[in-house]
């Protein structure tokens, strides 16, 4: 049995070595919206259920980080129980969150109570919290009101677009609460020199096919100098990633073709571009995590360069992702929910500012890549479990799951959560290097895991 146990943790090891797509493991998370703040990225995303067969998504997800590998787990911040007028517990779609003038903004599409498509708006003094809901009712209803993007000019004038069969957009107020002058179709929507070659789709809210361009759903609106990009999925279903440039907000916009194929076991795609650190990158979400697919979707990453004329080159999909442009200090404390890559382990479902990994059983893991250790100062480990269930035991390893951990803690009752463990001078770390941490024990769940450090 041992040895059976150890072959396959080897196994997990060398297919999960070099592979950081999906980029988040844990949880189901589609419709990536990442949002560049200082020295770090946040991500926003919805979620599917694990066990969904359609469309199942109750609340909204929270990510950041500061090197593009780990991601650190915020919390479900939003759910549609945020919003006292929407329908409850289901249709928490695709979202984007942004900073402006000391407040964030949280955009979010849902249904209304009677079942209309409903853009929301949640707002906080921070990314982590406390959310509420902005208005007390929709921004916006109609049919096709969904995956809304916003987007701030250099000017800092601020518009929100939206829309499936449909492409709309709106100035919005200084309050980003409501629009300046309403909301209208985006010029040239209907046009394939603008949003590409016409097309017979379905469109639902008249019940039958009718033309329409490669446009779908999902926009991404960005600018690059003096140049105005947008971003979607199109063609239909299934859906490639495509996008238009115009020189002014206002338009008029160009198609420019395909820069992703269909997504990999999923008939959506949808996300959108940022640069950060002097990278630019790719977000998009895929069915690629085990028990995935088109309605448990996953965020995925890619880096790319612009061509120098400005245009977006064709992005090939990848299992290694993207490389780090930052490093772990493991002298601070790390969270258990800061990973690059994990098996078996969830996230809690809570808002606030306290997480943890929870779902933890004999033979899971969690991957933390580029902790730097520095000169090998490192003499003891502490860490930190709550919720316990079972006796199980903690190890850290370097690089890979096999071998001598350089650290073992074992959590034999309630009574202590915290422990410190001294390091065996032949393994003290040194260096930058990935680190796992393997939990072991019975048959049932362990215990939840709520952060580690080491100190000198």
């Amino acid at each position: 049995m041992k040895k059976i146990f150890l072959l396959t943790i080897v196994l997990f090891y060398t297919v999960c070595l070099k592979a950081q797509n999906p980029a988040i493991s844990a949880v189901y998370t589609p419709d990536p919206a990442p949002y560049v703040y200082g020295d770090k990225v946040y991500l926003f995303v919805d979620h599917d259920e694990d066990d969904a067969l359609y469309f199942k998504m109750k609340d909204w997800l929270l990510f950041s980080s500061e090197d593009m590998v780990n991601w650190t787990y915020l919390g479900a911040q939003v759910t549609t129980a945020t919003f006292k007028w929407a329908r409850q517990g289901n249709r928490a779609w695709a979202s984007q969150g942004v900073e402006h003038k000391g407040k964030w903004y949280w955009y979010l599409c849902c249904n209304t109570a009677d079942g209309k498509d409903a853009l929301a708006v949640a707002v906080a003094d921070k990314p982590e919290g406390p959310w509420r809901d902005a208005i007390g009712g929709p921004l916006a209803t109609g049919f096709g009101f969904i995956d809304p993007t916003v987007f701030i000019d250099d000017d800092g004038t601020p518009y929100l677009f939206w829309g499936n069969k449909g492409f709309w957009y709106g100035q919005l107020n200084d309050d980003m609460i409501s629009f300046v002058n309403g909301y209208k179709e985006v010029p040239g929507y209907t046009d394939p020199k603008s949003f590409g070659e016409l097309q017979s789709k379905m469109d639902w809210s008249i019940g039958k096919n009718r033309m329409m361009t490669q446009y779908e759903e999902g926009p991404w609106v960005s600018k690059r100098g003096d140049m105005y990009y947008v971003v979607y999925p199109a063609g239909g279903v299934p859906e490639y990633m495509a996008y238009s440039t115009a020189p002014t907000i206002h338009g008029p916009w160009t198609f420019r073709g395909r820069i992703m194929d269909e997504a990999e076991n999923s008939f959506t795609i949808h996300g959108g571009n940022i640069s950060f650190k002097g990278h630019d990158y790719m977000f998009y979400h895929n069915g690629k995590l085990p028990n995935g697919g088109g309605f448990r979707r996953s965020t995925a990453i890619e880096e790319f360069k612009f061509n120098a004329d400005g245009s977006i080159p064709f992005i090939p999909f990848t299992k290694k992702g993207v490389k780090a442009v930052g490093t772990i200090n493991p002298f601070l404390r790390v969270e258990a929910e800061t990973m690059s890559n994990s098996w078996g382990v969830k996230l809690d479902r809570l808002a606030g500012t306290n997480h943890y990994v929870t779902s933890i059983h004999n033979g899971d893991w969690i991957k933390i890549s580029n902790v730097d250790f520095g000169n090998g100062e490192a003499n003891t480990l502490t860490a930190e479990v709550y919720n316990w269930k079972n006796e199980g035991v903690v190890e850290w390893y370097i690089n890979k799951l096999d071998g001598t951990p350089f650290a073992s803690v074992r959590y034999d009752n309630a009574s202590t959560t915290v422990k410190n463990v001294a390091l065996s001078s032949r393994n003290i770390p040194k260096g930058v290097h990935d680190v796992y941490i393997l939990f072991r024990g019975g048959d049932e769940e362990l215990f939840c895991f709520d952060w580690w450090k080491v100190e000198r």
